[in-house]
């Protein structure tokens, strides 16, 4: 089986900072990428960062310099730390993970999601 279960959602003031996380268990805890997308109501989904073994990580363009992706092994848990919000940064936050090469959650994909999680800005 596969889980992935993200937290760490809210309401902030642009400018302002959060941290998401998720945890995973089952089978995805041996997958080769993992990573996040997010989805606006009426768009598609889009990458946000990802993830590759521990350190290999890349980010969208609007996402490089503010958010940084991390994962605990030891916690089962990946994060991804936002600073410096904006309003357009608000939609629904996934995490997601690719089982196998090629990882395509820059592209929004993923083999396997969670329920997501809210992220607003607003002043």
């Amino acid at each position: 089986q596969v889980q992935l279960v993200e937290s760490g959602g809210g309401s902030v003031r642009p400018g302002g900072s959060l941290t998401l996380s998720c945890t995973f268990a089952g089978y995805v805890r041996n997958t080769y990428c993992m990573g996040w997308f997010r989805q606006l109501t009426v768009t598609n989904r889009i990458g946000v960062a990802r993830l590759i073994g521990a350190d290999d990580s890349n980010y969208a363009g609007f996402a490089k310099g503010r958010f940084t992706i991390s994962r605990d092994n030891a916690r089962n848990t990946l994060h991804l730390q936002m600073n410096d919000l904006k309003p357009e940064d608000t939609a629904m936050y996934y995490c997601a993970a690719n089982i196998r090469a090629p990882c395509n959650i820059l592209s929004g994909g993923g083999d396997y999601w969670g329920p997501g999680t809210q992220v607003t800005v607003s002043a």
